[in-house]
Parts: C-alpha cells; structure tokens; sequence
C-alpha cells in the first residue's frame, strides 16, 4: 500500500473522531534510533535500522513530508507540526501512516524523561549508541548494566583471553573486575554477572538474577557458551571443549584475531542478557537455528569465522534446560534437528550424505558410525536421512549395555509416535517369524502357522507395490518371489507380514495394516538391498525402509493430481492406518514400548546421545525385554 492510499484510508476513519489523540500528538515521546540510516528516493524514502527496513513510497512530496517529520523527530517532538496538519487532513493522515509504519518496523525509540533531541546516550558515546539501537527503553538498560557487578574468572587472569574479555565490557559501560579460578581449565575463561547485594559471583544457588557465559579458546578453534548460571555455563563449556577437541588445528601461535572475536562475542552476550535485550543469536536470521534451545558460537581460525550452532549439551542444570522439550511431529521437524544431531563441529552423531550413491529407483545415503560404514535406503532421500540417523543412534546407544547390540537395543524415533512405530514394528516381526513355525513339523513350510495370503502383482493391486515389485523383478532384474502372511493378533486389528525372497539377490520383509503396504515396503526394502550390494558393498549396516516414517511425512494436504501412486499420497494413506496399526502389534507382541534411559555406569558419550536426542524432541525406547528380534526394517551387522 502506498502513501496515498493509507492516508485516504486513515481519512475516512478519522471521520467523526478527530477530537481523538492520534500518532502525531504522541510523538514527543520518541526519537529515531541511533544508527538508522536514511534514504531519501524520488518518490519516497528508505529507512534502514539494526535489523529491519522499510521502504515507503507515494508522490514527489513524500520526501518532503519526510523531511518535515525528521526535524520534528530531532527536534521538538513535533509540537509544531502538528499544530500545522489539521485533523482530519491528508497531511495529517499521511503523517500518522508513516510514523505507524516506523513504530511497526522498530524504528523509533522511547525518549528517556525530560530529554529533547538525540537519545543515544548521556554522552554519546559508543555503548549508549548501541543501547539506544537496539535496545526498548536504553535509559533503563543503561542503569541496569551500571548497577551489574561483573567478574572476569580465569586460571590466568593476566592472560590475552581475560584481558580481552574485560577489554570489550568495558567497552560496552560495564566496570569489570578480574579473579583467579584455578579450577577453570587453561584456555576458559567465565564471565559473571551478579544482581546487587549477591554475596558472590560464584555462588549462583544464591542469586537467581546472575548471568554466566564460558569463553573458550583452542589452538585454531573456540567458543561461547548460552547464556546461563555459572554451573551451567561451565557444563556447557566442558561438553563443547570435548566436542571441538577433534577440530583442534595443529601448531603455531594463535593469532589475536580469534581471541578477540570470542571475547567481544561472549562480552555482548552477557551484557544483552543483564539488559535485557535479545540474545545476540536471535538476531543471527539464521533458520537453521531451533526456536527453544540454546545456541552456542563456534568460532574457527582458518577462515576466521564465528556461527552460532544449536547446541543440544550432555549437562542440563538449569531450569529452562531440564524442562522436557516437545516431540517431534512432523517430517520437516525432524529434517531440521538432523542437522543439530550431526553438526560437524558440536553434534553427535555422523551426517548422513548421498555423496555418489544413487538416487534412482531407491535413494541411498551414507554415514559413519563407530568408524563403520552405514548405509540408508528408501524411496525418498530425506526419509533415508532419517532412518539412518535413528539407526545409527540406536546401534551407539546399544553399546551401553552388554547384549544390546543389533535388534536388540533400545529403539530410535523422531518423536514418540514414529519410535513406537519402529519398535512395535521390530518385535512383530519376531511374533511373525514364531507363528510361521508354530505347528508341528512345520510340514506347509514357513509360513504353516499364520494365515496364508494369495499375493500377484495383477491390476487392482494398489499403484505402490505394483511399483516397487516392478523395479525389483523387471527393472533390476531379480528372480524373486513373494509370500504375505496375516498374523493372528487376537481379534486385534489386521497385521501382514510380507517376506520377498530374491532367488540370486537379498530380499526384505515388512509388517504393515494392509497386504499390499507389507509387499511395497518388503519390495523396496530388496531394492535398497540390491542397490547397496552393488554400489556400496563395504558398508557394515544397511538399513531398509518401514511404514513408521509415513505418519511424520503424511502432507497437510495433497495436490488434486496426486493419486495413490504418488509417494505423498501414499504415506498419507499409511499415516492414516499407523494407530490402528499400532494398536494391532501391541495385541500381537503383548508388549507396550517404554522409555529408555542409559544405566548409571553408561559411557559419557552415550548420556550425551541420548539427552542430545531427547532435547531435539527425539524419543528413545526399550527393546522388547527377553526377546532378540529378527531383523527387519534396519539391520545390525551384515
């Protein structure tokens, strides 16, 4: 909307209201921030502030309406003009819509009580500069950071990371004093900030105003933790230092460069948290960034660059921290804590990558688990990703406990319902492979003790298992056969188990609600496995798809064209069966999945995995207590 039209409007509806105070009348009250830059167009302006912008536009006399209206705002407030635009006028109207437009888009601050003119400070200088752009009420940020008392702790007090630190709040109008911590790790240096009348920096339980950071430095590489208490700072700094142990850079004296970034960044970080100002990582724009937990700076020497990281830490202290974090519930949801899970510099876990596998019939992808090759298989690329990464927690998480290596460790899923799913899944198939050989002798072959059901790829079969069954035996050319089974689940619901058997090449197996989902996903489960033997043959684990991943990649909505031979529109139809299928393999297995947690003694990493996963709205659950399932939709070692 232009100028003109917003002050026609504005016109209209100030028809019968003009005794009513508007924006004009008020804007005594506030200034232009500190630092905006002003573009003046033929036919409008362009205002430019910390982190927004807008652009407005009318006739050729909106650069001098504009002009008129920033004298006012360095000067009187406006108290002449706005004796000039009557009410009611179309100076006035176009008055009040472009300082609407500068209050929607952050540009103008409150002045502090009593002043007139530039409201960036008592004295102009840099640190009232900065409060004043960014910052709601800088006179009260400013006093509040003048009553802080902060200290700098380091093993070394005198070393350039300390100074440096001490340096940048000074600069920033925050008196800092220095102390010696010689529990501090060398290269770590905490900054503290306690509320008035706390008896001491360092003793956090008793001051819930204080505000911690850790600023770490490692040759060619460093960091700045969330903001936090001092113990959870220092949790925070510990996991970091360990993670980023392995991205350390060999030799040579560290430039000042670095030490210098990380210092001013942890300095700001504490100063916008005392002030209450946005943390400095919401104002990254970054979205690979998760709303809700806490981001760490990653700094690196060579090329000299500092990024903020979602940081999913093993020590959870704080209130905020332990507070359960929500399950993931869509596919896109968990596509964008991957991410976080496998950050190349604080994740846990490999980053799955396609790399030069194919993509075609089936999508492969690849990760390293343990310095072994995993390998990841379905019909869609993202839906590989993130069964390998499910995958490959549950066979680290495994390691925790003797025994629980392979099927029979707990089970990974991208929020409650998805894991459940893969776990019901795995023990069904076990339940499948003992009513296939319950009757004596076992004389009709495997599949004796469950009903048998008659399956041919003829029309009428539904457009994805026509699909898969054809890309395996026409396109890929494997001699294969299938055989569908229905479980008995006791009146249950319906469960089937399809078991392709490749006479020449692997085969796979699936449990699903229909005869036709089970041979789709067995079908497809063969293709990856095909696929795998020929392009990545060194690879320790494969995993194969299942029908769990369908009730997080069911679409909101799908196109008209899209039918049941659409991928889409397939999962879509399979998230619809997944509760009722669920409730069938609870019936089938007698058994419910329950939440896992690491034994007490678990390796460090371990404890790490599984609170990284729960905090990204992952949950982990126990495998089937006393019963090593048959592998099925993923597989342990090959």
């Amino acid at each position: 909307m232009t100028i003109d039209q917003a002050a026609q409007t504005t016109v209209a509806s100030q028809e019968g209201e003009r005794a009513t105070p508007d924006a004009l009348d008020s804007l005594g009250r506030w200034t232009l921030r500190p630092g905006v830059s002003v573009t003046v167009l033929p036919h409008g302006v362009h205002l430019r502030g910390w982190i927004t912008s807008v652009t407005l536009e009318g006739g050729a006399g909106l650069p001098v309406l504009w002009g008129r209206l920033a004298e006012a705002l360095a000067g009187d407030g406006g108290a002449e003009l706005a004796r000039t635009a009557v009410a009611g006028s179309s100076l006035r109207a176009a008055l009040v819509t472009v300082i609407g437009q500068l209050h929607d888009h952050d540009l103008l601050v409150e002045r502090p009580a009593g002043e007139k003119g530039d409201a960036a400070g008592e004295n102009g200088d840099a640190a009232g500069q900065w409060l004043g752009a960014v910052a709601d009420r800088p006179a009260e940020a400013a006093a509040t950071l003048i009553r802080s008392r902060v200290r700098v702790f380091a093993a070394r007090p005198d070393g350039p990371l300390a100074r440096a630190a001490a340096r940048a709040l000074d600069r920033a109008g925050v008196r800092a004093a220095t102390g010696e911590a010689a529990d501090l790790p060398d290269g770590q240096v905490l900054l503290v900030a306690a509320g008035p009348g706390a008896p001491s920096p360092l003793a956090v339980e008793q001051d819930a105003q204080e505000r911690a950071v850790v600023v770490g430095l490692r040759p060619g590489v460093g960091f700045v933790t969330p903001v936090g208490s001092a113990r959870q700072a220092r949790a925070d700094a510990d996991g970091l230092a360990d993670r980023l142990r392995r991205r350390e850079a060999p030799g040579g004296a560290e430039r000042p460069a670095l030490p210098a970034l990380l210092a001013s960044s942890a300095a700001q970080r504490l100063v916008c948290a005392v002030a209450g100002l946005r943390d400095p990582s919401a104002e990254a724009g970054d979205a690979r960034l998760i709303l809700g937990l806490p981001a760490a700076l990653v700094a690196e020497r060579e090329p000299l660059r500092g990024e903020y990281r979602t940081w999913a830490g093993p020590v959870l202290v704080d209130a905020d921290r332990v507070r359960p974090r929500a399950d993931v519930r869509t596919l896109a949801e968990a596509l964008a804590r991957i991410p976080v899970l496998t950050d190349r510099l604080a994740g846990v876990l490999d980053e799955p990558d396609p790399g030069a596998l194919p993509q075609l019939p089936a999508a492969l992808v690849r990760s390293s688990v343990a310095g072994e090759v995993l390998v990841s298989g379905s019909a869609r690329a993202d839906l590989a990703r993130l069964e390998a990464v499910c995958r490959a927690a549950e066979l680290l998480l495994g390691k925790s406990e003797p025994g629980l290596e392979g099927d029979g460790g707990p089970v990974v899923g991208a929020g409650a319902v998805h894991a459940r799913g893969r776990a019901l899944r795995r023990a069904a198939a076990g339940a499948a492979v003992r009513q296939q050989g319950a009757r004596a002798g076992d004389t009709a072959g495997p599949f004796a003790g469950a009903a048998s059901v008659p399956w041919s790829p003829e029309p009428g079969r539904h457009p994805q298992a026509l699909h898969w069954w054809s890309v395996l035996v026409r396109r890929l050319g494997v001699d294969a056969d299938v055989a569908v089974s229905r479980l008995d689940t006791g009146g249950g619901g319906a469960v089937f188990h399809a078991e392709v058997r490749g006479r020449t090449a692997g085969g796979g197996t699936a449990v699903e609600a229909s005869a036709d989902d089970a041979v789709a996903f067995a079908a497809l489960s063969a293709v990856v496995r095909v696929q795998a033997a020929a392009d990545a043959p060194h690879a320790r684990h494969l995993v194969t798809p299942g029908g769990a991943s369908a009730s997080l990649a069911r679409p909101e909505a799908t196109a008209p064209w899209e039918d049941a031979g659409w991928t889409t529109a397939w999962l879509a139809e399979s998230a619809a069966r997944e509760p009722g299928l669920q409730e069938a393999l609870t019936a089938l297995t007698g058994w419910s999945p329950q939440p896992w947690e690491p034994p007490a003694d678990a390796h460090a990493d371990v404890r790490a995995l599984w609170s990284a996963l729960r905090q990204c709205g992952f949950s982990v659950l126990s495998a089937r207590p006393r019963h090593r399932t048959h592998s099925t939709l993923t597989e342990g070692s090959r």
